[in-house]
Parts: C-alpha cells; structure tokens; sequence
C-alpha cells in the first residue's frame, strides 16, 4: 500500500508542475485551463451567470415543465441528481482542506471559480442537451437519453474528434470510481470510525447496499432519490451553519476582511503552505472550488442531459444554479464556520498513530513553509520536543508538526526516547514501546469541520458535530449515487447499453474497497483524475462557444417559456 501512495503522491508531483513557472512557483494547467475558459465563457456569453441565475432558479423550480418532452427526469430532479453529486464531502471535507493547507484566502479563490464556472456550466449543460441522444427504452435500469462531453465533443466538432471523446469518457469513468467514490467513501468510513467505532469493513458493506438499492433501478429511480435527499442534506447543514454564524454577528465582516486580504497577501493556511505564497492559495482554492461545483469538469452536463425538454437552454439556465448553491452558499457557510470558531488553525488533543493515520514528515522551507519529505531513519524526543535543525524531518499530523508528544491520553507524562518511522514505534529511554502517542495537533477535513460545528453550536448543547457526522452520511452516499450514472453513461458510450449493467456492479464494488484506502492518497488521485478529465471538455467548450452563444441568443429572443 506504501508503495501506491508513493507513486500516487509522485504522480500529482508532475501533474502539479506542469504549467506557467511564475518565480519558484508554477501555476497548474488546470488552474489556467479553467479560470482561463470560464473568463472566455463569460465573457463571449455576455456575464449569463448574472443576468440569466434568476430565470435559471424560475426554470428549476419546475414552473415551465412539460412532463411530455423527451426526456427521463424533470428540471428539479436533474438539478438536484447533480446536485447530489456536486454538493458532497467537497463542501465538508474539501473546503476544510483548501482552508487547512491554502488559509483563510483559498475561499475567496473558490468563489472566483465559482463564478467563472457557471459560465462552462451553463455551456457544457446547453450542448449536452443539443447534442444528446434519444432512444427508445429497452430496459428500465438504462434510461432513454445519454449525454455529456463525449456526445458534444464527437457531434458537435465531428467524427474527426471521436478520439478525444473516447479519451474523455475513458478518463470520466475512471473519475467516478475515485472522486465519485472512493472520496466518499473513505471520508464516510473514517468519520464512522472516529465517532462511532464502526470498523471499515462494516461501513462498506451498507454503504454498499444503499447505494446498489438505487442505482440499479437506473436514473429515474436515482432523480427520485436525490430529489429528496439533496434538498433534506443542504437545507439542515445550511441552516445549522446559518445558525452559528448568527450566532455570532460581530465576526461576520472581520472574518470577511481576513478572506480578502488573505486572498492576495497569505501568510499562511495553518500546515504552512501559504505563508506569502499566492500560488499555493490559489491553486488551493480552485482544486477545492472545483472538486466543490464541478464546472469544467464534464460530469453534471451528463444528468443535466436527461432533463424533459426540447430546448437546451432552458436546462443551460438551470446549471447556473449549481455552483451558486452548491459553493456560493454551501462552501462559503462551512469557511464562515471554521474561521468564526477559530478551530481552522488550532491545534487540539488528538491520538497519534504511529504506524499510520494522517502522519507525515515535513522539512521546514527558508521562507518559513513545510515541504513533505521522505520518512527519516529516527526521530529523537526529548521531554517532549522534536529537535529542530536544518533540514531535519518532522514528524507531522495532518502535514502540521507536532510540538510535544506525551505517552497518556492526558499529556502528563512527556515522552523521553526515539521515534522509529519504519517500525511504526516509538521506544522510551526506559524501553518502553509505544504504537501511539499523543499531543496537540491540527484537524483537518470532515473532522476539522465537525470540530467547528461542534464549537459553534456549543452554547445549545452537545449535538453540533453530530450534524457534521449526518451531514457526511447523506453526502457520501447521495454523491456516490449520483455519479454512478455519470460512469455509466461513460460505459454506454464507449461499450454500448451492455455495459450499464456490469459497470454498476463494479462500481458497487468500489464502494466497499474505497472505505481501505489512506485519505491522502485518495484525495491525490482524485486531484489527478481531475486534472486529466477537464481537459478535452474545456477545449471542446471553447470551440463550441460559437453554437452556445447562438442557442442563448435564439432562446431568449424567441422566450418560449411565455407561450
């Protein structure tokens, strides 16, 4: 397993320094790719994500539907079956990340995404309507329509493109077994693990369960489902994240004012990684922000492509919804929560595995940030403290060295002796063994955001984080259902209708075998998947860009949402 996270974690390396070098800094592919194509889209689309978001909301609330049009699910349920897939652990976990490693100022980054991106929303979801395919039902589970990049990059560019369609489809597929899947997964696994005990294995198996009981009952029973659960989740998170902040009016502008001089001038997200560096806070902001709203990516165009209607841009309009709610709201109330509680750089109690966990060890950068390295020989302790010299390893939790590590629970008794990396142990001066110590240290992820709930809402009692934890149930599996369709409409597409059903099999599969993967390897594979699938669908948007303005321009002329 060590030896995957490795080539996981060498892998991103490359990934990540592929791009524009600025300084001793480079600016990612994707980051340009994506900033850069939403600033064309908004820009060539005349600012549509302000001035058609209220026409958007009119559309999804299902006044101007016509059950009669071609299609499997209603404006409502394709919202929220994307929905459901967008607004996940990426709203928990992902955006605690981005404010761990990016501070305070990644926010402000995923709200430039957000806004740029619902330009390539409201442009992939148009021609993924365009360009569809409509077929006659021959079994419940495969629906009627199947569409998405694959189908507007081949259709609309021509069969010269098929090429990079196949590679899209090939590369999404992957996508929805690790950032559809595993990611949910393995964070529902550990939170049910933190607070309930709950083994691995158990967690995998219903989680397993609940999500073969839907999504082989196919799109129709999928936007049912999440017709539901997507509007239940958001509006208890939000709310009880709406509560703490009004809870405490007076933080609101200094927190607002922290975001925005944070956003240009860092000093630091609390692992380190921001300390005067822009770059590591942008490039955190947009990871999360689009791990949060999807734009760009190619996977909502693909539910958002079943809606019932005949006209593209009416389902356009309902995707500029998506990153409004899903990171304009939701993201923005859980950095709100974590920076108005304070717990986003604190450090608090925690138990420290030695033999794994969220350990690593980190090299302290001239400029003051921590750079991971490789695993030292030994590590000497004494009363407690790290030495610290040039160039020395750390030993880190949640890449944040620790300070003082102690052999109780209580932090009575400093620890006197070596720390063996490659044992997993650490032995006193005595000779005592230990396979976990303990200290202050940094949460990070769902963990980190159940922590500010749990403080936040402290002055009503003790359930707070326990919104977080019913939070991650719900998200988890509702992504994971969601995105199981966007695989199959991959599978169908490069394999024929045959395939739907084996693909949904292997993906309840995955479900379980995500619960065993290390966190951060799972979170680096998904950031590769998702650097390699937005690619060919942010080329395809900007070539199309020509037939999407013209849809919108044909649309709202005509106006047939008033005849």
């Amino acid at each position: 397993m060590d030896s995957i996270e490795q080539l996981i974690q060498t892998i991103k390396f490359y990934v990540d320094s592929f791009g524009l070098p600025v300084g001793e800094q480079v600016i990612p592919l994707k980051v340009i790719a994506l900033l850069g194509t939403g600033l064309f889209l908004t820009v060539r689309l005349g600012f549509v994500q302000v001035s058609r978001l209220a026409h958007g909301f009119a559309v999804a609330s299902g006044r101007y539907d016509d059950p009669n049009e071609p299609g499997d699910v209603s404006h409502f349920q394709a919202l929220t079956t994307a929905l459901s897939a967008t607004v996940g652990i990426g709203n928990i976990a992902g955006a605690a990340w981005a404010i761990h490693y990016g501070g305070p100022g990644a926010l402000f980054w995923m709200w430039m995404t957000a806004l740029l991106g619902a330009a390539t929303k409201f442009s992939e979801v148009t021609l993924a309507q365009q360009y569809r395919e409509v077929t006659a039902e021959t079994h419940k589970h495969e629906g009627t329509v199947a569409g998405g990049p694959m189908y507007y990059i081949e259709r609309g560019l021509g069969k010269g493109w098929r090429w990079m369609a196949v590679f899209f489809a090939v590369a999404l597929g992957f996508t929805a077994f690790v950032t559809g899947n595993a990611v949910q997964a393995n964070t529902l696994a550990d939170t049910m693990q933190s607070n309930f005990g709950t083994p691995n294995v158990v967690t995998g198996l219903l989680a397993a369960s609940v999500v073969a009981a839907v999504i082989l009952g196919g799109i129709t029973r999928i936007g049912r489902v999440t017709g539901i659960l997507a509007p239940l989740m958001a509006g208890i998170y939000v709310l009880s994240a709406l509560l703490i902040i009004l809870m405490n009016p007076g933080a609101v502008m200094p927190t607002l004012e922290l975001i925005l001089s944070e956003a240009f001038n860092p000093t630091a997200g609390v692992a380190g990684t921001g300390i005067g560096v822009l770059l590591v806070t942008l490039n955190w902001g947009v990871n999360r922000g689009l791990f949060s709203n999807e734009a760009g990516q190619g996977s909502a165009p693909i539910a958002h492509a079943a809606a019932k209607t005949d006209e593209p841009v009416s389902e356009g309009v309902v995707g500029l919804v998506e990153p409004f709610i899903d990171t304009i709201v939701i993201v923005t109330m859980t950095c709100f929560v974590l920076i108005i509680t304070g717990v986003y750089d604190e450090r608090v109690p925690s138990e420290l595995t030695l033999a794994g966990g969220d350990l690593s060890y980190v090299v302290p950068a001239a400029d003051g940030a921590l750079e991971e390295t490789e695993e030292p020989l030994r590590i000497r302790i004494d009363d407690g403290f790290q030495a610290i010299n040039a160039g020395q390893a750390l030993f880190a939790w949640h890449d944040v060295p620790v300070e003082r590590f102690f052999t109780d629970e209580a932090q009575t008794q400093a620890f006197d002796g070596i720390i063996d990396p490659a044992a997993g142990v650490a032995t006193s001066d005595d000779g005592t063994n230990y396979a976990v110590l303990y200290g202050d240290a940094p949460e990070g992820g769902a963990p980190l955001t159940q922590l500010g709930f749990q403080r936040g809402l402290s002055p009503l009692g003790d359930w707070g984080g326990f919104i977080v934890v019913l939070s991650v149930v719900l998200f988890a599996i509702s992504t994971a259902i969601s995105w199981s369709y966007y695989g199959d409409r991959c599978a169908a597409y490069l394999f024929g209708k045959r395939a739907i059903l084996p693909y949904r099999l292997v993906y309840v599969g995955m479900v379980f075998l995500g619960t065993v993967i290390a966190p951060a390897a799972v979170w680096d594979l998904g950031d590769i998947a998702l650097s390699v699938v937005i690619l060919p669908n942010l080329l395809a948007l900007v070539m199309l860009s020509g037939k999407t303005r013209e849809l919108m321009k044909s649309y709202f002329a005509r106006k047939p949402w008033s005849s």
